[in-house]
């Protein structure tokens, strides 16, 4: 199911790349397998660790993310996280993230998903690599669907916010008529 020759890695902050992370066993403590499109990682960190810390690689925290997806999706367990939507960068668990068997996965590389059986979902992701997952074909359908819910609605929010940031720059107030940012509106010292 993985290479052999995964890398250990100390520092690892989720990317575009990232497909996937898995709860790792080692010894008595839990790590974290990290499938990216073409590579393979061992990170020291628990997986709602390193979604903790990806979340304030691009500045904002896991608990602020969790509680606008709320806000704007009313999703309150098995909440996706939108570790940084400017890169499409959107996870959802698997099971509640407080759970030590948790997976995470990448909404944008999923490129499929089929029922294995009564408890699994064969995952398929866009670079045709396949995992079985402990997780019904419901529950992770529901996942992506709502995911996919919070990734619209924050894409709706980000264009009503520029679309009011260009009534504001581009109204009489601050234009000279013509449509073009008047010299008087300028900041001079």
């Amino acid at each position: 199911m993985f290479n052999e020759d995964r890398q250990l890695v100390e520092e690892y902050e989720i990317n575009p790349y990232t497909m996937i992370i898995f709860p790792y066993q080692y010894g008595s403590k839990t790590f974290s397998k990290v499938v990216e499109f073409e590579e393979e990682y061992i990170s020291p960190f628990k997986p709602i660790d390193l979604i903790k810390r990806s979340c304030e690689y691009f500045f904002a925290d896991f608990e602020g993310r969790k509680k606008g997806t709320r806000m704007l999706t009313g999703i309150t367990h098995k909440a996706p996280i939108a570790i940084d939507p400017l890169s499409s960068i959107f996870f959802l668990p698997t099971t509640s993230p407080t759970n030590s068997g948790c997976i995470w996965v990448s909404h944008e590389h999923v490129l499929h998903h089929k029922k294995y059986d009564s408890y699994s979902t064969r995952v398929t992701f866009r670079n045709n690599q396949s995992f079985i997952l402990p997780v019904s074909f419901n529950s992770f359908e529901n996942q992506l669907l709502r995911t996919a819910l919070l990734r619209t609605r924050m894409m709706q929010r980000m264009k009503e916010t520029e679309r009011r940031a260009g009534y504001l720059f581009h109204s009489p107030r601050f234009t000279d008529g013509a449509g073009l940012v008047s010299e008087n509106n300028r900041y001079e010292d």
